[in-house]
């Protein structure tokens, strides 16, 4: 994710401008990095910063395997107890 006029966003393919951090694919990293104001410091902006874009991409996508490209996910095989 980068910081963009204010607003948190999303920076899947890590090609925009600007100082990127990290997050897991989970609301409730985004919940505790927002109540610790760690985008600010992270991204090294001044002021508040608005997530929604991010909270919308996490909501989108919050089913993929945290820590994995997408695409790459493990899948869980079925087996025949037989």
């Amino acid at each position: 994710m980068v910081a963009v006029d204010g607003s948190v966003v999303p920076d899947v393919r890590r090609r925009l401008p600007g100082r990127g951090a990290w997050l897991h694919f989970d609301l409730e990293c985004l919940r505790n990095a927002e109540r610790r104001r760690a985008f600010s410091r992270a991204l090294r902006v001044q002021g508040a910063l608005d997530v929604a874009l991010l909270r919308e991409h996490l909501e989108q996508h919050g089913n993929l395997a945290a820590g994995q490209p997408r695409g790459q996910q493990a899948t869980r095989k079925q087996v025949d107890p037989s």
